[in-house]
This record gives C-alpha cells, sequence and structure tokens, in this order.
C-alpha cells in the first residue's frame, strides 16, 4: 500500500476541531487565536489498532466472554478504590486532571508506593520533574520503595521500548501534554501530539493488561487540555478539586466504563501527603460556630455515601449599583430563584439586599435536596435568628413554595443521627413515611409542605 502523503490542516489547540482554512475564533468552542496550522502525517501501526485484538477472530457472543473479577485488584487507597468502582482494573486508562498543584502526582506516587508494599513492579515516567526531585516526594510520603522505576523521559517511542522491557504492575505517566512522538510533527501538547501519544500508550496498555495512569493539565476553566477525543480514548477521566486555602481534596469521577460516575473521594493534604477521609461529615463539621445566624447543616448525597455539609448565608442591605450575589459551593441560579422565592412568598426584601453563599470545607451541594437547607440559611441570616444547632434541614423546593421529596430520606437521616443531630426539618410526605422506624425513635421529625411553615419550624 503506498504511503499517505502528509497535509496541510487548521486544528483548535483547545477542541480539536478541524477547518478547510484558518479562522480567527472556534466555532466550536469560541476560542480566540486557538486555530492553528498542522502538517498532519499518517498516524503510526500502534495508534492505528489501539484498540486491542486478536487478528482472524470473527464476532463472539457476548455469553461466551469470560470476565475475571480478580483482575481487579486494590489500589491500597480506600478513597481512590470507591472513585473507580472498587479497585484498579487490569488494562483500564485513567486520565487524572486537575490545576497545578493540587496533588494529582501526590496521589499517583501515593497508588505506586501502596502497589509497590504488595510487590508489585511499577514505572514512574516524569515528563516535569527530575529523579532527584521524585526521590524527595517519595521520602516525604514515608519512604522509597526499590518497586518504583522512575524514568525521565518525553519520548513516547522510548517510553514504550522500556514499558516492553520492565513489563510493570502499574505505569504512570505524568504528564500526557509533556510527551512527543517523533512521527508527528509539533510542539509537546499540541492536539496531534496528544493524540498520538495518548493512541500509543494507551493501546499498549490495554494489549499488555496494564493498568495505565495519565496526568492531565487543565485550562483557565477547568477543563482538560488538549482534544476532546483524550477523553474518548480512556476509560476512565477523575478531577481532583479543592482550594489550595484548605487541606480538603475531592476526587470526583466524570467518566467510568467500570463504575458509578456519582461516587467521591475525600481527602485531606497533611505533611506526609494525602490522607483519605473516613467520616467527611464529621471533618467539614468539626469548625461550625455556635449560635451563629446563616448557618445551616444539610445532608448532601454524593454517590452512595451521604455527607453533611454547612451551609453559610449572610445577607447585608445594598449600599451601591446591584446587589451582589456571591456564591460558593451552589448553583448561583439557584439561589436567585430561592431569593426571589423568599422575597414573593415571605416578604423578605432580598431584592434589596447582597447575598453571599458559601459552603464551608470547599464541598460542593448540586443536588435538589439542598434547597430547604439553602432557605433556611437565608431566612437565619436575613433575620438574624440562629437555627437550632442540632437540626438538619433537606428538600427540594419549587417554584410555588412547595417542599418536594427526595431520594434516600432514610440514609441521610441516619447519617444525622449517628453524628449526634436529634431533629429533622425534611418533606411532610417523607417525615410521615419514616414516622415510627425504630432506628429514629429518638429524632424530632418535622414535616413541611412549603416555606410558609419554615420559619416556624427552624427552631433555636
Amino acid at each position: 500500500m503506498a504511503k499517505t502523503k502528509s497535509k496541510t490542516i487548521y486544528e483548535c489547540t483547545a477542541c480539536g476541531s478541524r477547518f478547510p482554512k484558518w479562522v480567527g475564533r472556534c466555532t466550536e468552542c469560541g476560542g480566540w487565536s486557538s486555530v492553528e496550522e498542522f502538517r498532519e502525517t499518517p498516524l503510526s501501526p500502534a495508534a492505528e489498532r489501539w484498540i486491542p485484538g486478536e487478528e482472524g477472530v470473527g464476532p463472539t457472543p457476548l455469553t461466551s466472554v469470560e470476565v475475571d473479577e480478580r483482575e481487579r485488584v486494590s489500589s491500597t487507597m480506600e478513597e481512590l478504590d470507591r472513585v473507580l468502582g472498587g479497585g484498579v482494573v487490569a488494562g483500564s486508562a485513567v486520565l487524572v486532571g486537575g490545576d497545578p498543584g493540587i496533588g494529582k502526582s501526590t496521589l499517583l506516587l501515593q497508588l505506586l508506593l501502596g502497589l509497590g508494599e504488595e510487590g508489585r513492579s511499577t514505572l514512574y515516567v516524569s515528563g516535569e520533574e527530575s529523579a532527584k526531585q521524585l526521590r524527595m516526594r517519595a521520602e516525604r510520603l514515608g519512604g522509597a520503595s526499590e518497586k518504583i522505576k522512575v524514568l525521565t523521559e518525553i519520548d513516547v517511542e522510548r517510553i514504550v521500548s522500556v514499558l516492553e522491557s520492565e513489563n510493570p504492575a502499574a505505569a504512570v505517566m505524568d504528564s500526557v501534554q509533556t510527551l512527543v512522538s517523533p512521527e508527528i510533527q509539533g510542539a509537546p501538547g499540541t492536539v496531534s501530539q496528544v493524540r498520538e501519544v495518548a493512541a500509543q500508550l494507551v493501546g499498549w496498555a490495554k494489549g499488555r493488561g496494564m493498568p495505565l495512569f495519565l496526568v492531565g493539565h487543565v485550562t483557565k476553566d477547568g477543563a482538560l487540555a488538549g482534544p476532546r477525543v483524550l477523553e474518548h480514548m480512556v476509560d476512565t477521566v477523575l478531577y481532583f478539586e479543592g482550594d489550595k486555602g484548605h487541606p480538603y481534596r475531592i476526587l470526583r469521577a466524570v467518566k467510568n466504563r467500570f463504575g458509578s460516575t456519582n461516587e467521591v473521594g475525600v481527602f485531606e493534604m497533611g505533611a506526609k501527603g494525602l490522607i483519605g477521609v473516613k467520616n467527611p461529615s464529621e471533618l467539614f463539621l468539626a469548625e461550625r460556630p455556635e449560635g451563629a445566624s446563616g448557618s445551616i447543616v444539610s445532608p448532601s448525597l454524593e454517590g452512595s455515601r451521604v455527607i453533611l455539609v454547612e451551609i453559610q448565608t449572610l445577607t447585608a442591605p445594598q449600599n451601591y449599583g446591584s446587589p451582589q450575589r456571591t456564591v460558593s459551593g451552589v448553583d448561583r441560579n439557584r439561589v436567585q430563584i430561592l431569593a426571589a422565592l423568599l422575597d414573593r412568598r415571605l416578604g423578605l426584601a432580598l431584592a434589596n439586599h447582597d447575598i453571599f453563599v458559601s459552603v464551608a470545607g470547599g464541598m460542593q451541594v448540586n443536588e435538589p435536596a439542598g434547597d430547604l437547607g439553602l432557605v433556611a440559611a437565608l431566612i437565619s441570616a436575613y433575620t438574624d435568628r440562629p437555627a437550632d444547632a442540632k437540626t438538619i434541614f433537606f428538600g427540594e423546593v419549587g417554584l410555588a413554595g412547595e417542599v418536594r421529596g427526595v431520594s434516600r430520606p432514610m440514609d441521610r437521616l441516619k447519617e444525622a443521627k449517628k453524628l449526634g443531630y436529634t431533629r429533622a426539618v425534611l418533606p411532610a410526605r417523607q417525615a410521615r413515611e419514616v414516622s415510627g422506624v425504630k432506628e429514629l425513635a429518638e429524632m424530632e421529625l418535622v414535616g413541611v409542605d412549603s416555606i410558609d411553615k419554615l420559619l416556624d419550624s427552624m427552631g433555636g
């Protein structure tokens, strides 16, 4: 077969969209000056067949495919196992993204250290740090291991050659944007380079059944840098989140072919690295102020676990211009809607007040069950009336002011009771359903069907 000649293409460096000619703005992602000219060359044989298969084997009945659950091994980190769906799957490709300095490299180095303690040989490929820097970090995390081989290299062909000779049980590439393929023109991090490098590495890992972890840079908007096809090539995409001003880190799965994408892992960054938090509720509520108005506790559902979070609000009369709406941890549009609802239904003049909302500890409350807690916090802040310290609030609030039921109320109540909360304000229908349950015998359940009755139910 004749070799395909290279050709000139115009490709967006942000999203990977292609154009027949140069344009100043990408019509797909909206990025300005992100379209650049590239010389496209044929992909390498490794990239063309990155999905493993046996030559000459035709279609196979799905029922005859053997599945071995033993191929999933523990990462030795309970919180990471939770997010991955129970452990690391053999031959899986995992992409880990997050802000610079958030702890991506630390997390993966701890993973390899844990595997090394179980006698598994691993490989850490770094295109950013030197071997000495990695040794210093390993010592800080508890000690280096001879089971971890370190390679400082950016040439993907050289990396694949080392993988062939070492045949590690797991490998980390830190980061995929620093690696290059000699067969592709362009600097490290360009769309063509990232696509080719990822194809070769993922193809090799799947063919050998080796778990592969890729560290990915993020843009200023928080999205993974490079072409979107990178996320389609891998099996799992994890985002490491957190505020550098807080020691807590949240690990979320936005794609997972081997488990749920609703699970989160909670870590605390300490002097010896990341430590899994088994009871996040207790951690996030440890410094809750006593007798402060605008502070409400609400049980939030994160995957299979319930986490009690503190919602804090502050309202102040408007001094100039339009009223401010500064929000962290909840949806800003939801705050606007609930504030308008309180103005209309309860006569609270929040339209003339600045509103500040924050979820303590850097947590995110994205489910509707946090509506009732947010409404209670706004009422408490506006009236300067602290709510009862041992009361939790949860429920969805509709535009008519009604309080609707939410999923898994029993799990939320049990978690609250375990942490010493003796009172719960929840949707009236669900309060009737769980009343009389033996596990909640010592807990006072206050059912409300509209926010009109919420003010009398807050206690304090």
